[in-house]
């Protein structure tokens, strides 16, 4: 069986084109995983993607993991909810300015908090700054994503919401696959 798939592109090309979301209430705090730990970037990974069917990175090895966390210009950006993990962004500089916000997601029990616009808010601005606190990179021109139609209700509006414009869309047959996560019983 098979399910059609619409992936979306998306793209900043300036920082003034973010538009940030209001910071939600309570104690909430967005820190950068400055250790690469392919453990923990596997447990964020399926803890957010796990109901979505993110499955491109599970197969990856132990060596794989870290190979792709301590290339330069890759960040991760864990948003914490009175200090538990409620999601993450992965960023990765490119060529030419580029900047891809890789992976971006909360994990199911931490959705619908006004958690996520205010994570993606974060994310974009530290993508625009990546060159001015990483010397070695080239200065950011542009800040760009996918998403998807298996992705959240909510996704693609956020993205909308925080100043992303469309360049490309393309529809693909995939291969049904069963959800990953999360398991029995967990909230979703």
């Amino acid at each position: 069986m098979s399910i059609t798939v619409t992936t979306w592109s998306l793209e900043q090309t300036s920082p003034a084109d973010l538009r940030p979301a209001a910071e939600p209430g309570g104690d909430v705090r967005i820190v950068r995983a400055e250790v690469p730990s392919p453990e923990f970037s596997r447990f964020l990974y399926t803890a957010v993607g796990g109901d979505i069917r993110w499955t491109d990175r599970l197969g990856l090895t132990y060596a794989q993991w870290e190979e792709r966390l301590t290339r330069p210009g890759v960040e991760t950006w864990v948003a914490y909810e009175r200090g538990t993990p409620a999601g993450y962004v992965e960023l990765e500089a490119q060529e030419e300015g580029a900047v891809e916000i890789v992976y971006f997601g909360l994990i199911p029990s931490f959705r619908g908090r006004r958690i996520g616009g205010h994570l993606l808010s974060y994310a974009t601005a530290r993508a625009w700054d990546l060159g001015e606190r990483r010397p070695e990179l080239s200065p950011t021109k542009r800040v760009w994503l996918h998403t998807c139609s298996k992705d959240g209700p909510h996704a693609m509006d956020n993205y909308l919401r925080r100043g992303f414009t469309l360049f490309d869309t393309k529809v693909e047959e995939e291969p049904e696959v069963a959800t990953p996560g999360p398991w029995p019983g967990a909230l979703a």
